[in-house]
Order: structure tokens, then C-alpha cells, then sequence
């Protein structure tokens, strides 16, 4: 998999590697990410795109020695148990690898904090000097306050139904406690490259999932990011790898191939459902794409 130099919270769970356990969905979960990921006992080299948001890693179980580099500096060790935490505010990705030295599983649980929430603890906290304030990079450290309500988050990601005001809560004192004990502020711009916030990317990607057969409208989709057509396709392109325009194709293979397993709809149908009038144009695009004719990728069933 090709890993981006930057992405969103949303995109950043694809480049983690393990197992997803339980992972925080739908509008509850609109201020903050949460997933609980279940990770192997040794990784050799892990790269990990950087985000805007900041990012917070608890360890839920296992033992393991933990390394860090940016770039080609040296690895830096550290060793995570049960409790420990990593802070990353963005910059530069950055390589990880472990290994365990218990035969407990080893958890973790992952935490993004919207950047409009962030925004306003640091207004809170700073008042006019907020501009400059930054969150710092910590590694392998504890927090108790920081631990008490990531437990609470843990049972929000169990529960069937998470409580949209709870979790709000949530977010919201986690954001404060950040900007309160590790924020400092700093005349410096902030390093790396930027990305499209997570709630942003995950309103053009819904959209587009759900307009599929729409024509692809560059400018559109810029107006609904509130940005310049330039800006969003850079940003889109650094969150997810691609450009929009060819998420969109993907998107429309991705539906034509489920229509043709799924369902007994003609070929043309198919086309016309994810935005071909053309059967012909589609079924050139559609071996281009995965090497078969419509017709003959059905017949793999």
C-alpha cells in the first residue's frame, strides 16, 4: 500500500495495520475518532502518514519495546505497557516498529480530536496568543485525568448506541486538558504539509458515495469543502492518496462490480446506474479497470 506523506483522521486508520476491533461510527462520534485496534506482536517497519489532528495512542494491554524515527534520524526507544500514552500533533510522517516482550495481546486504542474542537480549547486557554499555540509531540507517557476519560470512551465504542452528548463531553474536557498541560506557544509556523480535516473528507466522501452516478464536478465538491478547486484537490489528493476524480472512478467500479455479483441487472442497467449512458464507454472503462468485460467479471462468480 502507498502511504501518503499526510491524511485525515479518517483515512489514518488504513495505514495503522492490525486488526479493528471497535471503531467509533455515525454522528455521535463527530467531535472525536475512536477505534481500538488489535496490533501483532512484532512489526519490522511501520510507515505512518502524519495528520492535522492531533493524536492520541493509549495502550490497553501487552508489553512491548517501541520505536520511533522521522525520516532518517536515529530510532528512538521506548517501553509500552497497559496505560501509556503517545501524543502526535502532526508534521512529519514518521516510521514505528516493535516488538512484544510479553505474550499478552497487545491493544491500542486510537483518538483524534476534531480540529474546530481544539481550536476552542486553545482559544480558552491562550485567548489571543492562540494562533501560536501548538501542541507538543509526547511519547510513552502517563496521565491519569487523560486515562480516566479515555476509559469512558472505551465503554461509549462498546456500547450498541453511544450517546452523542456524552461523548461530546468527552471530547470537549480532553481537548481543554491538552491545551492546558501540553500545549505551549511558539512564534514558529507549524511544520509538515497540511490535509483535509477528517469531518470535511468524510462529508465529500459520503456525498460522493451517495452520488455516484453523478458526474464528476471538480468545482462542486471544492464549494462543498469551502475551498478553492486548487486547494481541495491538493488536499484530497494528500489525504487519500488519489485525486478526486479518480476516488470517483474507483467508486463507480466499486459499485458496478457489486451490482454485477449482486444482483441479475443487464450489463447497460449497471451501467447506467453508476452514471454510464454509454454501454459501450463503460464496458472499455470497466476493463481497463480490472482486466475483464463486465460480462465475463459476473461470470467469475
Amino acid at each position: 500500500m502507498t502511504v501518503p506523506e499526510t491524511t485525515s483522521a479518517e483515512a489514518f486508520e488504513r495505514y495503522v495495520g492490525g486488526k479493528c476491533l471497535q471503531a467509533g461510527r455515525g454522528e455521535a462520534w463527530r467531535d472525536i475518532k475512536a477505534w481500538i485496534v488489535a496490533l501483532p506482536p512484532v512489526v519490522d517497519t511501520l510507515k505512518l502518514p502524519s495528520v492535522s489532528e492531533p493524536f492520541l495512542a493509549w495502550t490497553l494491554s501487552g508489553e512491548v519495546d517501541f520505536q520511533e524515527r522521522e525520516g532518517k534520524r536515529p530510532w528512538i526507544t521506548h517501553r509500552l505497557k497497559k496505560g501509556s500514552f503517545f501524543l502526535t500533533s502532526g508534521g512529519a510522517p514518521y516510521d514505528c516498529r516493535w516488538k512484544a516482550v510479553t505474550s499478552e495481546p497487545f491493544q491500542s486504542m486510537a483518538v483524534f480530536i476534531e480540529l474546530p474542537l481544539l481550536r476552542c480549547a486553545m482559544d480558552e486557554v491562550f485567548g489571543a496568543e492562540a494562533v501560536h499555540a501548538r501542541l507538543r509531540d509526547m511519547s510513552a507517557f502517563t496521565d491519569v485525568a487523560l486515562s480516566s476519560w479515555m476509559e469512558h470512551l472505551r465503554d461509549e465504542l462498546m456500547r450498541r448506541h453511544a450517546s452523542p452528548l456524552f461523548l461530546q463531553g468527552i471530547a470537549q474536557a480532553i481537548a481543554i486538558h491538552l491545551a492546558r498541560n501540553y500545549a505551549e506557544t511558539t512564534k514558529e509556523s507549524p511544520s509538515g504539509s497540511p490535509s483535509l480535516p477528517g469531518y470535511k473528507l468524510r462529508q465529500i466522501t459520503d456525498w460522493m458515495a451517495e452520488n455516484v452516478a453523478e458526474e464528476f464536478n471538480l468545482d462542486r465538491l471544492a464549494a462543498k469543502a469551502g475551498l478553492s478547486k486548487f486547494y481541495f484537490n491538493r488536499l484530497f489528493k494528500s489525504a487519500l492518496g488519489m485525486s478526486p476524480s479518480r476516488y470517483h472512478m474507483t467508486l463507480r467500479m466499486d459499485t458496478a462490480k457489486r451490482l454485477l455479483r449482486e444482483t441479475r441487472k443487464t450489463v447497460v442497467s449497471v451501467g447506467l446506474d453508476v452514471g454510464y449512458a454509454n454501454p459501450s464507454h463503460f464496458a472499455q472503462l470497466f476493463r481497463r479497470e480490472t482486466g475483464l468485460s463486465p460480462s465475463d467479471y459476473r461470470q467469475q462468480r
